[in-house]
């Protein structure tokens, strides 16, 4: 897998772990703006962008396994794991099958498979994709001579505003994308939802893990409710904050206000002119 990395690696360690349609350069100035307090990484999760192989499943549960060994391989300790969309799921996932293993997890503009309000989102015609990419094949082909343009649409009507996520950013994702692999491999994910759920559903062990849950405020949905669903499923120790002018894509539109707060949770002192610029290695 593809790390990019910034800080002292003795220093307080936070993995962040993209989304849909995202590669690890969704997190790179949060890299810049925390690389001074923390020792701060960004992975391509298995299949996309600089990170070729696809997972055997795209299900969270077995990602989770990948990250975790991930974590192990690099040696990391008191880790806070971070995940922004799909991401959050595998963070979610980790939770459940690694109890304990975590400092902390950050999940972000997320709802979880099996967890409230999973039942209203997946009938909510407005999601729409969420049936679309699940069925086998066909997003493929009809995406994949039009991967940059279809991404836009998603950019555009879910950020706050219509240039939340930078042309530059826009441009880095379509190229993380560009294989067939890698956009099967992200329509995957969303073709194991059904497997995450029951997943989910049958394990409801409590997690004294402290959570933190991010919304954009100017995303539908009430984050007060998600936090309160992941309290009724055993997470003994879950808070949630919402970030003002922001949609669904809060790493690219707001990274200054989510690096203070993830830095307020971590419990760090966060620099706001860095000196450490992010490195990047396979």
């Amino acid at each position: 897998m593809h790390v990019a990395e910034a800080g002292d690696p003795d220093a307080p360690a936070i993995l962040f772990l993209h989304g849909w349609p995202e590669s690890w350069q969704a997190f790179e100035r949060m890299l810049y703006l925390l690389g001074d307090s923390a020792h701060a990484l960004a992975i391509d999760l298995p299949g996309i962008g600089e990170s070729p192989v696809p997972a055997r499943t795209n299900d969270k549960r077995t990602l989770a396994t990948y990250v975790h060994e991930l974590i192990r391989q690099l040696g990391l300790e008191s880790v806070t794991l971070a995940g922004h969309d799909i991401g959050a799921q595998i963070a979610y996932a980790y939770l459940r099958k690694y109890p304990g293993d975590l400092a902390r997890a950050v999940l972000m503009n997320i709802v979880i498979p099996g967890v409230d309000p999973w039942s209203d989102v997946v009938h909510n015609r407005h999601i729409w994709h969420f049936a679309f990419h699940a069925v086998p094949e066909l997003p493929e082909l009809l995406v994949s001579d039009h991967v940059r343009e279809y991404f836009d649409y998603f950019y555009d009507i879910l950020s706050a505003r219509r240039d939340g996520v930078p042309p530059s950013a826009r441009e880095a994702y379509a190229r993380a994308y560009s294989r067939p692999e890698a956009l099967r491999t992200g329509f995957g994910w969303y073709r194991e939802f059904d497997r995450d759920e029951k997943d989910n559903s049958e394990d409801v062990r409590t997690v004294q893990t402290p959570v933190l849950y991010v919304r954009g405020q100017e995303e539908p949905g009430e984050a007060t409710r998600y936090v309160r669903g992941l309290r009724a499923v055993g997470l003994q120790n879950v808070s949630g904050r919402s970030i003002l002018g922001s949609g669904h894509f809060v790493p690219d539109e707001r990274p200054e206000e989510l690096a203070k707060i993830v830095a307020e949770f971590m419990g760090i002192q966060r620099i706001t002119t860095p000196s450490h610029r992010a490195r990047a290695w396979t």
